[in-house]
């Protein structure tokens, strides 16, 4: 695990938004002063006279991939239902002690709705309130913007016979390493990270013809080339698949294709073909928008939006590798269940 200073209060949003569905009162707006400060600002250029993105950037965002059934139809909060939410979080975490308050349901999971691919005993208590920062509330009631329902958009039957068999591969006892989740085996945990609050930090370098992005998450680093050049051929094929970078104005977008089969992106194929845009709209806010494309996956391609705020903050060093006994200990307790049931037969 990264060594880790931050403040340490973590909460599932889409649990504490129950609380609050009941009060329909209508959203505010922002200000006229706000939206006109956003659209008079400016970013600072770097010398070649692009916007510069550089720095660290958090994600910390509360706010819930999903939009929860409760609030169906409603983009945002109101003022009143925001700070319910604040006080509900403040009391049920203010001790930053005791368990994380979300449980073991990945995200194949809340994809294709698959409830038994649940465990019935919920969360394992492997991670407490130390190793978790403070979040960011804001108004939204989901990441995606589109489709405008704020859902991402159903699974094809395609996938969803793909993910019983993932399923019956993490059920039946690892074989060895092969068999558990890249980011299980610190190869990776995925570009990009929906989950904010756990080593969610991500530091932007800029030159000429490359910029780097670098996640604090098991340290994956991106180098995107800036000049035009092609994808490579579709033969060849990478964790974090192919990325290209260029400018549409002051927006940075990178596009990516050519991932692993065995990358497996929330579910995804090596079809996946990833768009992301990156906007500074304010000194301390980069607007982050991620495009996933997929048709053996999704029905239709879909969009979340995370607004990244600038930190001073540093990238951790996350020394995954070297503090993974998880995995020692998941091999060992498949070879002693298999010893076990040998002993039973005799």
């Amino acid at each position: 695990m990264a060594r880790m200073t931050r403040s340490v209060v973590r909460l599932r949003w889409v649990a504490l938004a129950t609380i609050v569905a009941v009060v329909w009162s209508a959203p505010l707006q922002a200000g006229s002063g706000a939206v006109q400060a956003a659209e008079t600002w400016t970013p600072a250029r770097t010398a070649a006279g692009r916007p510069d993105l550089q720095g660290v950037w958090a994600h910390n965002v509360a706010t819930p991939l999903q939009r929860p059934r409760e609030l169906a139809g409603r983009e945002t909060l109101s003022e009143e239902e925001l700070r319910k939410i604040q006080e509900t979080a403040a009391r049920l975490f203010a001790s930053g002690s005791g368990d994380a308050a979300f449980g073991d349901v990945d995200f194949l999971t809340a994809l294709a709705d698959l409830k038994d691919f649940v465990s019935p005993e919920g969360a394992t208590g492997n991670y407490n309130q130390f190793w978790l920062v403070e979040r960011e509330f804001d108004r939204r009631t989901s990441l995606v913007i589109d489709p405008p329902n704020g859902l991402v958009p159903p699974v094809t039957l395609e996938a969803r016979a793909r993910f019983y068999k993932i399923r019956a591969v993490r059920q039946r006892p690892a074989q060895g390493p092969e068999d558990r989740l890249l980011s299980e085996r610190c190869i990776s945990a995925g570009v990009p990270r929906f989950e904010g609050g756990n080593n969610s930090y991500t530091q932007i370098f800029q030159a000429s013809e490359y910029v780097v992005i670098l996640m604090e998450m098991i340290h994956d680093a991106r180098i995107i080339p800036m000049d035009g050049r092609s994808h490579l051929s579709e033969n060849i094929r990478q964790w974090h698949g192919d990325p290209r970078g260029r400018w549409e104005g002051d927006t940075l977008v990178v596009d990516t294709t050519n991932y692993s089969p065995q990358s497996g992106f929330v579910g995804s194929t090596e079809s996946l073909h990833l768009v992301e845009r990156f906007t500074r709209v304010s000194p301390d806010t980069l607007r982050y928008e991620v495009t996933l494309d997929d048709a053996a996956t999704w029905i239709r391609p879909w969009t979340a939006m995370i607004p990244l705020k600038r930190t001073d903050d540093v990238i951790f060093e996350y020394a995954c590798h070297e503090g993974n006994y998880s995995m020692v200990g998941i091999l060992a307790g498949a070879r002693a269940e298999e010893k076990a049931a040998e002993e039973a037969w005799k």
